[in-house]
């Protein structure tokens, strides 16, 4: 495969600390566990909290073992298509293809959408009569992710990434301040932690719940982030991931259990659509999650982009061509998200339908059935046994969840769309 050459050509130069600013960008933004109280509310105290850490453990444990299969057979492979082809044959890798676009391009829609209602929520702060619209700000945030897609790869985007990292823990910091803080100037007496509506609508926005965690600890890059990594590769992913993860428990479990407790069934689908004062802090907020959405968004375009650059043998173009190609075929993708986003801006829906159809079979089953195949086992007999059971457990149960999450979240977008109209100004 043309794909195979071009990458086998290319050498990580990147350190561990920048393997966690890319997981760390990729998983933890605040499209990502801004929804996580809604989705605790729809799940209730007991059951939001087993899911929200045990979400936490398996994908930890689950990109520990995608960066294990690094040259299992000898052999480089820099992306999850490639791994997946060297593991299952061609159905592996177009089975990863296509998920790994669902994930992609619903990622990017998704959060294109929060990066509007972000700038929106800042722009009514200092203008609450402002004429502007969130399709306005939505068009605004796709001019400038356009114009970082003309950077070539993602290690060239490494400084942004580390700006996006920070901006992370500062709008986790900044979020959970005020949810804290509202929380305490409410009433307590009118906080309601009871499920809310009729049986069928509690049971389809559990289903919708489970769909947000998935999408939550989404990250089908890590083969793409691992082979920008010098040498040792495996260990300084090991460690890159660990050190994400430590971000990524600080902000999720802390937005999360406060976000849930401070708002009760009320909570928005979007944690700063909830927050009311200060209002300097919630302009803080707004701003952290527009610059680390920036970062995510350009990391889960690459994948797509990397399609066209296949296509079109992008490598072989030289000088103002290869330019002028990259201009044209991010041109024509951000368009495409932008009108989609702007057309139907239902972010929760999104999230739901996203993180169950594509980061769930991505993030959840693909890793424990790829290691299970060629993984290096144990040596111990009965912790091989163990791995196994194991990872045949954590592929069974999540391919329920996918499916449970796109029910749910497929009947919110009919509601959604029967109740609003398109290009609506949420």
């Amino acid at each position: 495969m043309r794909e195979a050459k071009q990458e086998e050509e290319e050498e990580g130069r990147g350190t561990w600390k920048h393997a966690a600013f890319h997981v760390a960008t990729t998983i933890a933004t605040p499209a990502a566990y801004a929804p996580l109280p809604f989705a605790l509310a729809s799940l209730g105290w007991p059951l939001g909290v087993c899911c929200l850490v045990g979400g936490t453990l398996v994908t930890w444990y689950s990109s520990l073992l995608i960066a294990s299969l690094w040259k299992w057979d000898g052999n480089k492979h820099t992306t999850y298509r490639l791994l997946a082809h060297s593991i299952f044959g061609p159905c592996g890798y177009w089975f990863v293809a296509l998920f790994q676009q669902i994930a992609s391009i619903g990622n990017n829609i998704a959060i294109q959408i929060a990066a509007g209602s972000s700038l929106k929520a800042v722009y009514k702060y200092y203008d609450n009569d402002g004429k502007l619209t969130l399709q306005d700000f939505i068009i605004f945030f796709g001019v400038f992710e356009l114009i970082l897609s003309q950077f070539p790869d993602i290690h060239s985007l490494r400084w942004f990434n580390g700006i996006c990292t920070f901006s992370t823990v500062g709008f986790a910091a900044t979020a959970t301040g005020v949810t804290i803080y509202d929380g305490k100037n409410t009433d307590r007496s009118s906080i309601n932690y009871s499920l809310q509506g009729t049986t069928a609508s509690k049971i389809f926005k559990a289903f919708g719940a489970l769909g947000t965690i998935a999408f939550s600890f989404g990250d089908a890059m890590l083969p793409e982030i691992q082979s920008t990594i010098r040498e040792p590769p495996k260990k300084n992913m090991y460690k890159g991931v660990s050190g994400a993860y430590g971000v990524i428990i600080a902000s999720y479990w802390t937005l999360a259990f406060s976000g849930y407790w401070a708002f009760g069934s009320q909570v928005q689908p979007y944690i700063l659509s909830s927050l009311t004062t200060p209002g300097w802090t919630i302009v803080m907020a707004n701003l952290f999650a527009v610059i680390q959405i920036s970062g995510c968004y350009q990391i889960y375009s690459r994948p797509t982009y990397a399609l066209f650059e296949e296509s079109i043998a992008l490598q072989r173009q030289k000088g103002y061509k290869r330019s002028l190609w990259r201009l044209s075929y991010t041109s024509f993708y951000i368009i495409i998200i932008t009108l989609i986003s702007a057309a139907i801006p239902f972010f929760g829906d999104f999230v739901s339908i996203c993180g169950a159809v594509g980061f769930t079979p991505l993030d959840f089953v693909f890793p424990a059935l790829a290691f299970s195949k060629a993984g290096k086992m144990p040596k111990n007999s009965n912790l091989s046994h163990l791995v196994r059971v194991t990872n045949f457990l954590i592929a069974a149960v999540f391919s329920l969840v996918a499916i449970l999450g796109c029910v749910g979240a497929v009947r919110s977008i009919v509601l959604d769309v029967k109740t609003y109209k398109f290009f609506h100004d949420m």
